[in-house]
């Protein structure tokens, strides 16, 4: 799974009757310590909660396909969850 904060909406021209219902987001990804990372890409809401702002971790490929419902419909990025917190630890923090 990967992080990205939702910056804005997409209002597609068209759409697959299987994604009628779920709403397309435009997120940024996010590296590991929520700092921008890459080119913003548009992932299917599985969730259907996500909104600008809100930081979300989601899958890729074949997990984005089958994250949704109905399962596999064509789409490359989907979110899965929102998160609440996010807090790093350092081999130090863990005693190693």
């Amino acid at each position: 799974m990967l992080l990205g904060r939702v910056i804005g909406t997409v209002v597609p021209a068209m759409l697959v009757a299987e994604l009628s219902a779920t709403p397309l987001l435009w997120v940024q990804p996010l590296s590991r310590d929520g700092k921008d990372e890459g080119n913003p890409l548009v992932c299917a809401d599985g969730t259907r909660m996500a909104g600008p702002g809100q930081i979300i971790y989601w899958v890729a490929s074949r997990e984005a396909a089958l994250a949704l419902d109905p399962w596999f419909v064509p789409v490359d990025d989907a979110i899965v969850g929102l998160v609440d917190d996010v807090q790093l630890y350092t081999s130090k923090d863990l005693g190693q």
